[in-house]
């Protein structure tokens, strides 16, 4: 018996004058990585060096506008982003820290701020809306050393206890007491729902009010 194993069969011979047209391994990689490389020079170039100067300023800085209003009787004019919270107008551009940001989604009511005299969640409230409007905050309650009725109130109910809540609550229930709503301690309670105080002062915040409204 033959061990010997048959010869592989030799590839057709190409003619000297004609090349395989089929790419080797080779020159596979090396066109995919030049061609590659090509595109993505030509994305920086065209993404750095192809874009306008005044489209690169415009990407750069949002929208803004002037508005004019008054914050606990001063005048106030600033240029804000309008995508700007009353809430942030407050805090980071006038300085006034007493408005809390609690949830930052009208959840709480630690912003209770006074707009025109209505109740308003700062935080919900686009400043740029509030042109020649009227805002009050904690700070603009007291008149010098003398307390607003309400801020004496929940001194004299205890009506607080870690106090982060409270600007927003005396806010609130200014706003209540102008709107007529202290009728009873159920109504005080159903109109200051939306203040929310994670200490559960909520029997002593309507003492305050009822104190203040003149009826008890």
């Amino acid at each position: 018996m033959s061990t010997e194993l048959p010869e592989p069969s030799a590839p057709p011979p190409t003619g000297a004058g004609e090349s395989s047209l089929a790419p080797t391994r080779r020159t596979f990689i090396a066109t995919g990585t030049a061609v590659g490389g090509a595109v993505v020079a030509g994305g920086v170039i065209g993404g750095t060096f192809l874009a306008a100067p005044e489209e690169a300023t415009a990407a750069e800085s949002p929208p803004s506008s002037l508005v004019s209003l008054t914050v606990n009787g001063t005048r106030h004019t600033v240029t804000v982003d309008n995508r700007t919270s009353l809430l942030d107008l407050l805090r980071e551009h006038l300085g006034l820290t007493g408005s809390k940001k609690g949830c930052n989604a009208g959840a709480c009511g630690a912003c209770t701020v006074l707009v025109d005299g209505q109740r308003h969640n700062a935080c919900l409230t686009l400043a740029v809306r509030l042109e020649g409007a009227d805002v009050t905050t904690i700070e603009g309650m007291a008149e010098g050393a003398q307390l607003h009725p309400l801020q004496q109130a929940f001194i004299d109910q205890d009506a607080f206890q870690c106090g982060y809540c409270t600007p927003g609550q005396i806010l609130s229930g200014v706003g209540c007491i102008q709107e007529g709503h202290t009728g009873s301690p159920e109504e005080i309670r159903e109109w200051m729902s939306g203040n929310i105080c994670r200490c559960g002062c909520y029997v002593k915040i309507v003492r305050a009010v009822e104190q203040t409204a003149g009826r008890k």
